[in-house]
């Protein structure tokens, strides 16, 4: 039961990051500083791959898709 929550907060952090790195590009192409998106993106990053290895036997693989974003 408990591997509901987990799937859910690993599809909720892919979108944060899909969402992130729109903002990166957009604000890459205004010329704007996007370093404090930069770190977030790269903390939720290391936050999805803690929950991925921390999933038991992979219970959860097709979650992540093919390629990470």
């Amino acid at each position: 039961m408990e591997e509901v929550p987990d799937a859910y907060r690993i599809l909720k952090l892919r979108a944060e990051i899909l969402e992130l790195g729109s903002a990166i590009r957009q604000l890459q192409r205004e010329g704007l500083d996007d370093a404090a998106a930069q770190l977030l993106i790269a903390r939720k990053r290391a936050r999805l791959d803690h929950l991925v290895k921390s999933d038991p036997a992979g219970v959860h693989p097709d979650i992540l898709g093919s390629h990470r974003s």
